[in-house]
């Protein structure tokens, strides 16, 4: 499952560390250049979508890494965090 785990990680999307929440806007502005306030309101216009929007929020949450590299469903399962 660590492999699981490293194969996110290469992906280089982190939360970002301008976050209210989740971190999850953040990241995706600071990825994609958008302004974080503007990728913030898209996120929550997401939410509108029935189950997609913040079912999809809650899957990207769980499985995107922290600045740190540290996940948070590897973290639950108890496996180790890239250091």
């Amino acid at each position: 499952m660590n492999s699981l785990f490293d194969s996110i990680r290469k992906i280089g999307f982190r939360r970002g560390p301008d976050r209210i929440l989740g971190g999850i806007a953040g990241g995706l502005a600071e990825v994609t250049g958008i302004n974080v306030w503007l990728m913030r309101l898209l996120v929550l216009a997401s939410f509108l979508l029935p189950v997609i929007g913040l079912g999809a929020y809650v899957v990207v949450w769980i499985l995107t890494p922290w600045q740190d590299g540290s996940i948070p469903l590897q973290q639950v399962f108890g496996g180790r965090s890239l250091e």
